[in-house]
């Protein structure tokens, strides 16, 4: 059988998936503040160090959404969001 080339590849790429990037990382903080609440009602049984990473899972991201926002990679509304192509 033989050997396909390194400069031509079997078939063509697929194309880039449309992905809703605010809402997977406001997924991503729902998830840390269900963390937090755990880790808050386990009390003293945990390390404090637990608490923090929960904390940081939750206001972390919101500076990624600022700059995802400041990238336009985020849909706006109003006049900003109708760009010329």
């Amino acid at each position: 059988m033989p050997r396909p080339s390194p400069s031509r590849p079997l078939r063509p790429a697929p194309p880039p998936l449309r992905v809703d990037t605010a809402r997977v990382v406001l997924a991503g903080i729902a998830v840390w503040v269900v963390a937090l609440v755990v880790v808050l009602l386990l009390g003293d049984r945990l390390d404090r160090v637990w608490t923090w990473t929960c904390v940081a899972g939750i206001v972390l991201p919101f500076g990624g959404l600022g700059i995802m926002r400041w990238q336009g990679q985020l849909g706006r509304r109003g006049r900003w969001s109708r760009r010329q192509r």
